[in-house]
């Protein structure tokens, strides 16, 4: 691998997600550099992640005296957890809204101070934070497909976890393709493709792809709906990230699921006209310019698999359009 230094950054550093990720990074051997920045509280998990004895050098920024731009400078990598969780009273519009602007805001310093960094983007819905993310770079003329990830890696977590649950088999030796989106009925787990190939019972295959869906609710409620699922999010970020690192290093071999704009990843652009939908999960192959191949998982699908695409699809076309109406007809303050 090339000893090319690497400058990570967390976007949402203080949260529930941003706090362990960055804590994953410091811990990480791969970056020399970690840049954390949020609205609040970033000084003080800079000063006690500093105090780890691992490599990466260590600043905490806030949004005084251009704290973003100066975070973002030539990252190699952005990860972007930032967001805020629904409170009571709050419609899902509003959260929308809210976590839209977020994300639009950071993009836009991303487009102008690290125009060739990863981006991945973990702020929920990503189902529509990544066309946004995609619609900024595009008017800021610096889009390339090939950087851009919605961060799916938590339901390729969990459907890992979950199959080894029911066969017994060691998640490690286990790979389960999840394709599609990020939110309920858009997650599409082909557990057909598991290799080393695995039988679900049938009795238990609809309640194991419900699982997988929605685990985030299992998550929440057992939280009492204080929290959500910000431990294993922060772990799935970091792993999907570690990979990007390592392929950009020149490691290969290296494949994960992400929701990308498939008509700019090489192989991409047929997965698009099968599916109907432009941005879209599937098996990426990560390389030195990052998505380097879109892998096509769609021509096994079981019957069963083929209907949860339908309803996939459907869902993601609103949540997409939902996306890119956001930047080109803002909401009226």
């Amino acid at each position: 691998m090339s000893d090319k230094k690497i400058k990570a950054v967390v976007a949402g550093a203080s949260g529930g997600i941003g706090q362990p990720l960055s804590l994953l990074l410091k811990l990480s051997p791969l970056v020399d550099e970690l840049a954390l920045y949020d609205v609040v509280n970033t000084p003080g998990v800079a000063a006690d992640l500093s105090h780890i004895s691992s490599k990466a050098k260590i600043s905490g920024l806030l949004p005084a005296d251009d704290g973003a731009k100066v975070a973002f400078k030539d990252a190699d990598i952005i990860v972007i957890p930032a967001g805020i969780p629904r409170k009571p009273g709050m419609t899902r519009d509003d959260l929308f809204n809210i976590n839209a602007g977020i994300v639009k805001g950071l993009i836009e310093v991303a487009a102008e101070v690290a125009p060739n960094a990863f981006i991945l983007v973990i702020s929920n819905p990503v189902n529509s934070t990544v066309p946004i993310s995609a619609e900024v770079l595009k008017a800021k003329g610096v889009f390339n497909p090939q950087r851009l990830f919605g961060v799916t890696t938590l339901d390729i977590v969990r459907a890992e976890t979950f199959v080894a649950e029911i066969t017994g088999k060691a998640t490690s030796e286990l790979t389960v393709p999840v394709i599609g989106g990020h939110s309920g009925e858009t997650i599409v787990p082909l557990f057909s493709q598991v290799t080393p190939s695995v039988t679900i019972p049938d009795d238990k295959y609809e309640a194991l792809v419900k699982r997988v869906q929605f685990g985030g609710d299992e998550v929440v409620q057992a939280k009492n709906g204080l929290g959500s699922a910000t431990l294993s999010m922060a772990y799935a970020g970091f792993r999907f990230a570690e990979k990007v690192i390592k392929a950009a290093k020149g490691e290969k071999g290296l494949v994960e699921p992400s929701f990308v704009y498939l008509p700019g990843v090489p192989g991409g652009a047929a997965i698009a006209e099968k599916t109907g939908t432009e941005f879209f999960s599937v098996p990426i192959e990560l390389g030195v310019n990052g998505a380097e191949k879109a892998v096509d998982v769609l021509g096994d699908l079981t019957d069963k698999e083929k209907k949860l695409l339908e309803a996939a699809v459907t869902g993601l076309k609103g949540n997409i359009e939902k996306g890119v109406n956001f930047v080109k007809n803002p909401p009226q303050k």
